[in-house]
């Protein structure tokens, strides 16, 4: 799949599908794992909706409601998916302590291998598909998206494992042991994976608060508005990066010296240009913005914050 739109589509399509076969197959197994499986994927649909939506308006550009565009938009939808993901495991991990101290739940094997056997195929050709649409997309959502597919096939291949070891311990006549397996299973699924949304809703979070994307970002592009400056003696440039989504916002000030009046604005424009130029070759889309000025004041890091005395 080549575009955002249709990536996204078919990622929605996919989680309903598990999502519905697997509250079904909860019915017809009394398993706590797969009803944790199902309702990942339910809520994943839910959130994908919103998703689609949000990389519509992430494409477009800013307007007077929103003057610094909707990318944040897409920070606040991944940490909903994080939080959402992170809350139901919460609850599951709780829901399967409690079982396993009340002595457990049985399940039937039989057709709990079968969910599995079918969730774990459907999760790991939607995450291949993703994993092949990056090529062609550059998107947050679908790379949150494919490491979505990835966890979630690692989740269901946990849970069929477990299952087959459930029919396993039957033909063994193992009886003691099979009520606790369920509940072991969804204690381990939730603690091998808690992580993900943790870190997913983390990410998002910093980008909402404006922090500094990592630094194999952030370095290539003060390298770009270097490279663009080249050649214009400064006192001071100092460059302030933030990366809400996809878009990568940079603001750089440039102090120079008191006597250099000669700089005309056609100048400061071309240099302007030089490196947004510069900037774009390392990390696209992105905004630059680039201040002249020959007050270190308007550059220094509590700018924004100081008061301009009036006499």
């Amino acid at each position: 799949m080549k575009t955002e739109a249709s990536t996204l589509g078919f990622s929605a399509l996919m989680a309903l599908l598990i999502g519905v076969v697997g509250i079904a197959a909860t019915l017809a197994t009394n398993s706590q794992a797969i009803l944790l499986d199902g309702l990942f994927n339910l809520i994943y649909f839910v959130v994908a909706l919103v998703t689609i939506k949000v990389s519509r308006l992430a494409s477009q550009p800013d307007s007077d409601a929103y003057p610094f565009g909707y990318s944040y938009f897409e920070s606040l939808v991944n940490l909903c998916k994080g939080l959402l993901i992170f809350g139901v495991s919460i609850f599951a991990l709780v829901d399967a302590i409690a079982a396993l101290l009340t002595g457990g739940r049985e399940i039937a094997a039989g057709i709990a291998v079968l969910y599995a056997i079918f969730a774990t195929l459907v999760c790991s050709l939607t995450a291949w598909v993703m994993h092949k649409s990056e090529r062609h997309v550059a998107s947050p959502l679908v790379a949150a998206d494919k490491l979505n597919w990835v966890v979630n096939s690692i989740i269901s291949a946990a849970v069929l494992s477990a299952f087959c070891l459930v029919v396993l311990f039957q033909y063994l006549e193992f009886e003691r042991v099979l009520p606790y397996i369920d509940s072991i299973l969804v204690i381990a699924v939730v603690l091998l994976c808690l992580g993900v949304p943790v870190r997913m809703a983390g990410q998002a979070l910093g980008e909402l608060v404006n922090k500094a994307p990592t630094e194999d970002i952030a370095a290539p592009v003060r390298a770009a508005v270097a490279q663009g400056l080249e050649g214009v003696e400064a006192l001071e440039v100092r460059v302030r990066i933030v990366r809400p989504g996809r878009l990568l916002y940079v603001m750089v000030h440039v102090v120079l010296p008191r006597e250099d009046d000669s700089m005309s604005l056609t100048t400061q424009d071309k240099l302007r240009d030089r490196v947004d130029e510069q900037v774009r070759r390392h990390y696209s889309p992105a905004v630059c913005d680039v201040v002249f000025t020959v007050d270190t004041r308007w550059a220094a890091p509590t700018s924004g914050l100081l008061v301009r005395q009036i006499h």
